[in-house]
């Protein structure tokens, strides 16, 4: 299948090309590597609301669930710091390996990084499904983590390379999309398993399904142009662009690719560089979007949306059913994001993601407090129950077109090739981090905070909207290479890297006797 030729607007330099089948079937076997997180993100907190489970590696947090004396408040019921380690490990290892899949990433090329993602991946789910004691599941945890901070860090990367301008938005929006899908499958592998004795080995197991699908699909993945002339392989890489563009005449669109790279050797080390003023906005959005992203609250929702909605008052087959709508919301709320974030752009999707999440924030936070209070004694009855899952649905469905697909495609789209690979690693090691914080202290707060911990979470939704509504410039369209216009446009951004553009062009311009200054008082006037 191919669509008509293709122009970058507003303002973008233009590209003959089509969008072809061949960079539509590409890119969605790439994206599979959402499905690895997405998956364990969905399985962990349904297996861990499983009784056999707890009964077999958490024997207390069983026992301290079944607690029917009063002592314990609701809020309480799961608060166990072995219980979030189990979950949290995972994001620490993806932190630390995402640094270490930057270089494999910039020396080997991004098709390796995915394969060796989907590797630890299938090694890790593996230990998990026939792991006997904690130590084996930590173990097996950490591995996971490794896999997916490879996947995390190569995925969007490769997408954005191999999109064409017009479509780059919803085409890297399948790593989300392929995110939601593995939450979705496994919240439904989870309610199908939660009646067996060792449904939890299952649902654990099957984490090594999605990681062989991508493993043998990166054995057949092309590398991106951009990847190949970085690693001196021009011919393929010309050969590649002509195949992912479905036209013979690429010529401008190499040479600006083989330009970028050629400035990209210049660099001898892009964690270096990316601190440099004129790299300013890079930095600041690689750090904060995704900082600000966990900071939704989003995954307090997504590994353990069973153990909130049985905190809550849900049987445990209710509140497993309750993660399969909320999983399912999200999928479609996706597809909303990859229809609509070439229309009408990245910055109105991040605002209007933002009100609504305040908004259903509150009213959640709001509703607990009045049905549980401080001490945490209270009941819903069935038709609040169901309005307390319609606000958490409208919630996950404002992040799924808004904080959660931006999140990975904004920081994977403004990098220049020079400091891609360090500002994707920061972009995926700052969400990894706060995703470990996160998960490992959420039981607790809930614990502490109570119902105030959804208050928490709506200051920071506002805090982020200001941030995107003031600093954040607009994406769209723009293509990647040419992406360093958007900042010197910008009303902020311009301050940290024009003196250095403006001071090029006056050197030059003295060269030529064509400029007059205090440094060339010989010089004519422009």
């Amino acid at each position: 299948m191919a669509g008509g030729a293709f122009v970058a607007t507003d303002g973008g330099r233009q590209y003959e090309g089509k969008v072809t089948a061949f960079v539509l079937v590409t890119c969605f076997v790439a994206a599979m590597g959402g499905l690895l997180f997405g998956y364990d993100l969905g399985i962990t907190g349904g297996v861990t609301s499983m009784e056999p489970f707890l009964i077999k590696f958490f024997p207390s947090v069983y026992k301290q669930m079944k607690d029917e004396s009063g002592h314990e408040s609701q809020y309480c019921k799961f608060d166990n710091q072995l219980l979030t380690l189990f979950t949290s490990s995972l994001y620490i290892a993806a932190l630390v390996a995402s640094f270490f899949a930057s270089i494999t990433t910039r020396l080997l090329g991004r098709k390796p990084s995915m394969f060796m993602g989907g590797l630890f991946f299938l090694v890790g789910a593996l230990l998990n499904g026939f792991a006997v004691n904690i130590e084996m599941l930590i173990i097996g945890r950490l591995l996971l983590g490794v896999g997916v901070g490879y996947c995390n860090q190569s995925v969007p990367v490769y997408l954005s390379e191999m999109a064409p301008a017009k479509i780059r938005g919803a085409l890297n929006m399948g790593f989300q999309m392929m995110i939601t899908i593995g939450i979705l499958i496994a919240n439904l592998i989870n309610y199908g398993t939660s009646k067996h004795e060792h449904g939890w080995r299952i649902s654990l197991g099957v984490g090594a399904v999605p990681a062989v699908l991508l493993c043998l699909g990166s054995i057949f993945l092309g590398d991106t142009p951009n990847s190949l002339i970085e690693r001196g392989q021009h011919e393929n890489a010309k050969t590649m662009l002509q195949k992912i563009r479905g036209t013979k005449n690429v010529d401008e669109e190499f040479q600006d690719l083989i330009d970028a790279s050629e400035q990209a050797k210049k660099v001898e080390h892009p964690w270096k560089n990316i601190v440099q003023q004129k790299y300013r906005p890079q930095l600041t959005f690689c750090s904060l979007i995704p900082f600000f992203q966990q900071l939704t609250g989003i995954n307090v929702i997504m590994f353990y949306a069973p153990v909130l909605f049985k905190t809550l008052g849900f049987g445990n087959e209710a509140s497993l059913m309750s993660a399969v709508i909320s999983g399912g919301v999200n999928v479609v709320a996706t597809f909303v994001s990859i229809f609509t974030v070439d229309k009408f752009g990245r910055k109105l999707l991040f605002i209007e993601g933002g009100v609504q999440m305040f908004i259903c924030q509150i009213a959640v936070g709001g509703m607990i407090a009045a049905k549980f209070g401080i001490s945490g004694e209270g009941s819903l009855t069935k038709g609040e129950a169901n309005f307390l899952l319609f606000l958490i649905c409208a919630y996950v469905a404002a992040f799924a077109w808004s904080w959660g697909p931006l999140g990975w495609l904004v920081p994977s789209e403004i990098c220049s090739l020079e400091t891609r690979s360090a500002g994707q690693a920061i972009n995926v090691g700052v969400n990894m981090l706060f995703t470990f914080f996160i998960a490992q202290v959420f039981l607790t707060m809930l614990c502490h905070l109570k119902f105030g911990l959804f208050f928490f979470f709506a200051a920071f939704v506002v805090i982020m909207t200001i941030f995107i509504v003031l600093f954040f410039p607009e994406t769209k369209n723009v293509p990647i290479e040419e992406m360093n216009r958007v900042w010197k446009s910008n009303w902020f951004w311009s301050k940290f890297i024009r003196d250095e553009d403006k001071d090029l062009v006056e050197l030059v311009l003295i060269k030529m006797g064509l400029f007059w200054s205090h440094k060339n008082p010989q010089g004519g006037h422009c």
